[in-house]
């Protein structure tokens, strides 16, 4: 896989504004095929996964992978999940199982809850969700693309007993990995402004 995005030498290789270029380029794409990362390439990914900020090094988080064929038996268990929280529609049962075939790989991301005096559960959520960015960044500097996705099926007690997930622990989302089948259009500019106000102390 080529890269658009090398490696730098020292603190200082990229600027500002080449690294805001490349995290603008970043988006998600719902339709991906092979190649997926290969193994040293998904191993870099997750390595950046796990330098996110981590309020007293708890490492509340856990990656499990599913390819090949695997992915039908994955499908299969997303819909029984859904069904488990009471969806009867066979139509939505289908279109779920077919999820897992949108990409050649996917990525469960999970916050595996570390009960600590000092950093409550929302902290390691917050946590992971950094960690996923980075991983994200990374597939992207390989020439990779991506979805990250949750939905019912992603917060189904179900799922998270067949992961051998504890009951405090939570699934923060699905990431789909892969090669993208297209180009999308550029993501729409936003004004920083509309976003940014300064706080003064009232009288």
């Amino acid at each position: 896989m080529s890269s658009d995005f090398s490696t730098p030498s020292s603190p200082n290789h990229f600027s500002p504004n080449q690294l805001y270029d490349f995290i603008n380029r970043r988006q998600s794409i719902g339709l991906l095929v092979e190649p997926a990362p290969n193994t040293a390439q998904l191993e870099l990914a997750i390595a950046a996964a796990l330098t996110a900020p981590d309020h007293h090094r708890l490492h509340p988080w856990r990656f499990i992978t599913i390819q090949g064929e695997q992915r039908v038996a994955f499908g299969e268990l997303l819909a029984k999940s859904l069904a488990e929280g009471g969806e009867i529609d066979p139509v939505q049962l289908d279109r779920v199982k077919q999820h897992s075939m949108r990409a050649p790989m996917i990525l469960i991301c999970i916050v595996q809850d570390q009960p600590h005096l000092k950093v409550p559960h929302y902290e390691q959520v917050l946590s992971c969700g950094a960690a996923i960015q980075n991983l994200l960044l990374v597939l992207q500097s390989q020439g990779f693309s991506s979805m990250w996705r949750s939905g019912a099926a992603a917060e189904s007690a179900h799922l998270k007993r067949a992961l051998g997930c504890a009951a405090s622990d939570e699934i923060a989302g699905l990431v789909y990995i892969g090669t993208a089948s297209k180009e999308i259009a550029p993501r729409e500019s936003l004004s920083v402004t509309d976003f940014v106000s300064d706080w003064k102390l009232s009288n």
